[in-house]
């Protein structure tokens, strides 16, 4: 099985920059998805960004979050990381990493998500 680990969540005024970060751990065969996601209160969890391994890194934003979040990440740690700027408090919400792994050659790929972090942005 595939864990994740999520560190670097809290509270921030408006404007300012928080980093989060994902560590995944375990058996782990492949990740061949890495992304974040984000739960605001009353609202569906929603996709802020991932990067596809397999197609050599490619990487997709929420329409909200362009230009002003960054994913990235360090092979060598297996660990991913959203750079958040110019955060405005719209952007509150629980922040969850995923992977989409594969814990054996011999397992499908499988949905995984870390406990969630949370990110209060004040005005």
């Amino acid at each position: 099985q595939v864990q994740l680990v999520e560190s670097g969540g809290g509270l921030v005024q408006a404007g300012g920059s928080l980093r989060l970060s994902c560590a995944a751990t375990g058996s782990i065969f492949r990740i061949n998805v890495m992304g974040w996601y984000r739960q605001a209160p009353g609202k569906q969890r929603e996709l802020v960004a991932d990067m596809t391994i397999l197609s050599g890194g490619s990487t997709s934003y929420a329409d909200s979050v362009k230009g002003r979040f960054t994913i990235s990440r360090d092979n060598a740690k297996n660990t991913w990381y959203l750079q958040m700027n110019s955060l405005a408090p719209e952007d509150t919400a629980v922040y969850y990493c995923n992977a989409d792994a594969q814990s054996s050659r011999w397992l499908p790929r499988k949905d995984y998500w870390g406990q969630g972090t949370q990110v209060t942005v004040s005005s």
